[in-house]
């Protein structure tokens, strides 16, 4: 059955909307046109449409059954097609045969009962279960955590959260296989390791300064490169000490015979070749050799000095540091000062290659600055062991800790968990047993199907529409089945002409009432016959005369006869009416019963174009369309201002009109004030022609304060006709 219906941002349905709560096996909801109705059949109909997305329909115990609506979309989707769909039932099946279904029908309802007894007994077991889990959060949370927070809040982070710490006290006492430690060893220990967390250094990079010492030690810096000694200018230049200084000259002389020195013409070819065999092979290849090695040993120099400096900057942001900057400074500054010389003498080399120079040997400098640069790292691994060690030693902590509250709350925890695996196995066999519920469920279903399916036909319900329709005087039509199409019918008149297009409202809101309820007994589906349904009927007769209100009133009093009895398929109905009289006669019971256990109602109403609802519970809030007119003054909150005072004038109308010994001077006359007389005049104005006086258009611009005016008029009327008592009477 449906539960809850909840309908919102819809029609007149604003985002606010309306809930219908606690609905019954038989449920009456009354409204007048346009308060809302139509709206509620559809959405049980198409839930599933993009207007519904803010409705809801809940189920009890959430098993969704087919529902059959009769409203206007029934109506047009099933006539005014020519032919309608064959309605099957069981009423040509033998007596054996309806008594096997039965029979087959009552014990799949006694396995259904069986098995919601059993899904509630296992939604009962999760709600216990949850509160055990729930309450043992709870204490945990307060007598673990909130005891040990002070102490041992470092531990527990990660899990300063009830469920999470719940969680991981369970975990640590399944694994947590730590030596059991004192409380105050744990306290001493937290004190000092839950400090302030040291951090992992990083190494500071070598420096390499392998290429400097082979430079530095070539003995091409103590060797005198001069030419050749055997050419017969060798003596001059080399007793003269010039060998650099021609060297430079040759490199400077021209294609002619100028020399490049005195300016004269006596550079001769002779003399050119006697200064190419002094600077022969041997002396250039010497130059080229210092060249090279006085330009890879700046490079190197470049970049040691880069290096250093980089590692100088940055251990002096770090305050961290292990490096002694000021003897790091100190030896850097030594070192790049005997690299700066001795490039001045690489360079002086280069320019007089005859000379010997001496080349500072840096090897004792860069030894100390790599011995400091590793004092350093050493230092740096050490800091990073005990930082490693610290992490062991923190993590060996937070176990001790965490083994430590487990122990003292062992008792707890292993009696909440003897209870949880209790439930928990319970729980699983439950599950199984509902499994095995739905299973056998299932089964049978197939097997009434199956039944149902051999004896099905669309016949009887030709026959029982039929028959009420003569019963009730409608004697020019009949439902015959389909010439054309198989399994459906189609209307016809005595002649044989087909009968739908020239049917009267009254007498299509006839026919397709019979047939849905045919429809509520039977299904269109040879297979669906025997399933459980249920029915919403969306006022049904508003077109039918006074006869034909009964008919249909006493059809829904036995289907909610058999609903109340547990008898059909049909488990829950739910009507909806704008007739205060087709209301009365569908919910009343008997003249002893006033209220049924199975029966709820409400009161849809509409004002301000919003629909509101009202619950009556198991009271049923409509006796007469007169009681009915006094309800809506009373609960004047939930209706439209504009509507009280049409309210009033029917009140007044029906109750002196039953008197008759005051017209409407009578009552006019009764007030002394001039304004009261207008406005009971006002009231009672359509009582002679049933127009609107101009008093009444113009009340209805009127504020709520004209209402409170209205409404005291209305009460002196019946005060000043000494009928105060029936006032109170019918406003308690």
């Amino acid at each position: 059955m449906i539960r809850t219906i909840k309908i919102r941002n819809v029609a007149s349905y604003d985002s606010q909307g309306v809930v219908i709560d606690e609905l019954n096996k038989i449920n009456f909801i009354y409204g007048s046109n346009g308060s809302g109705k139509t709206t509620i059949s559809n959405l049980i109909s198409e839930e599933t449409a993009p207007c519904f997305s803010d409705s809801q329909i809940s189920w009890h115990h959430d098993i969704k059954v087919k529902s059959l609506v009769y409203n206007k979309a029934f109506r047009e989707n099933n006539f005014g097609k020519g032919t309608i769909e064959g309605v099957f039932t069981l009423g040509e099946a033998t007596k054996e045969e309806i008594e096997l279904i039965d029979e087959k029908k009552k014990e799949l309802e006694e396995i259904k009962r069986s098995g919601i007894q059993k899904k509630d007994t296992l939604e009962k077991q999760k709600v216990i279960r949850k509160n055990q889990e729930d309450a043992f959060r709870e204490s945990t949370w307060k007598n673990v955590y909130k005891r040990y927070e002070a102490n041992f809040k470092e531990a527990f982070k990660g899990f300063m959260q009830k469920e999470k710490f719940r969680n991981k006290l369970m975990l640590e006492h399944k694994n947590n296989e730590q030596p059991l430690v004192e409380e105050s060893v744990l306290v001493d220990k937290s004190a000092t390791i839950f400090g302030e967390i040291p951090q992992r250094l990083m190494s500071i990079l070598n420096v390499d300064f392998t290429g400097l010492v082979p430079i530095e030690e070539d003995n091409i810096w103590n060797t005198r490169v001069i030419g050749k000694a055997d050419i017969d200018i060798a003596t001059l230049i080399q007793r003269l000490n010039i060998n650099d200084w021609v060297n430079q000259g040759r490199l400077l002389l021209q294609e002619n015979e100028t020399c490049p020195f005195c300016q004269q013409p006596t550079i001769t070819q002779d003399f050119r070749k006697k200064l190419e065999s002094y600077f022969d092979e041997t002396f250039t290849e010497s130059t080229a050799r210092i060249k090279r090695l006085s330009d890879e040993y700046k490079t190197i120099t470049e970049s040691l000095k880069y290096s250093l400096d980089q590692v100088e900057a940055s251990e002096k942001l770090n305050k961290d540091t292990k490096l002694d900057i000021d003897q790091f400074s100190s030896e850097v500054k030594a070192l790049l000062g005997q690299l700066s010389t001795n490039i001045e003498r690489l360079s002086t080399k280069e320019k007089e290659p005859s000379r010997t120079v001496d080349i500072i040997s840096t090897k004792e400098l860069t030894s100390k600055i790599t011995s400091t640069i590793s004092e350093a790292n050493d230092a740096i691994r050490k800091h990073n062991n005990i930082v490693d060690n610290y992490q062991s030693e923190k993590q060996n902590l937070i176990n001790s800790i965490w083994k430590y509250v487990v122990e003292n709350y062992r008792e707890k925890i292993e009696e909440y968990k003897s209870k949880i695996n209790g439930l928990s196995k319970g729980i699983e066999n439950l599950n199984q047993q509902c499994q095995e519920k739905r299973k056998e469920y299932q089964d049978l279903d197939t097997e009434i199907k199956t039944l149902s399916n051999n004896i099905a036909s669309i016949e009887p319900t030709i026959h029982k529409i039929n028959a009420t329709l003569k019963r009730f005087g409608f004697l020019n039509f009949e439902i015959v089945p389909s010439k054309d199409v198989k399994n459906h019918y189609q209307l016809q008149r005595e002649n044989g002409e087909l009968a739908e297009g020239s049917l009267s409202e009254g007498e299509i809101t006839f026919i397709t009432f019979l047939y849905f309820m045919q429809l509520a007994v039977g299904s269109t589906n040879r297979n669906d016959i025997a399933d459980e349904r249920i029915l919403v009927v969306d006022d049904p007769i508003s077109s039918l005369d006074s006869t034909i209100l009964f008919v249909v009133s006493t059809l829904l009093k036995d289907t909610i006869k058999d609903i109340k009895n547990n008898e059909g398929s049909i488990k829950q109905l739910i009507l909806l009416t704008h007739n205060v009289y087709f209301h009365k006669e569908a919910s009343f019971v008997n003249g002893r019963e006033e209220k049924n256990n199975s029966t709820n109602y409400w009161i849809l109403r509409k004002a301000d174009l919003h629909t509101t609802i009202q619950s009556f519970g198991k009271e049923n809030p409509i006796q007469t369309s007169y009681e009915l007119l006094w309800k809506e003054l009373k609960h004047r909150e939930y209706s439209s201002e504009v509507t009280i005072q049409n309210t009033m004038r029917r009140i007044i109308e029906n109750y002196f009109k039953i008197l008759g010994k005051y017209g409407d001077d009578d009552l006019i006359q009764k007030f002394e004030d001039k304004e009261d007389q207008e406005i009971c005049r006002s009231l009672i104005s359509w009582i002679n022609d049933g127009s609107h006086s101009i008093t009444d258009d113009l009340y209805i611009e009127l504020q709520t304060d004209a209402i409170d005016k209205y409404l005291k008029v209305f009460k002196d009327i019946f005060i000043l006709t000494n009928h105060e008592e029936h006032y109170k009477m019918m406003m308690v």
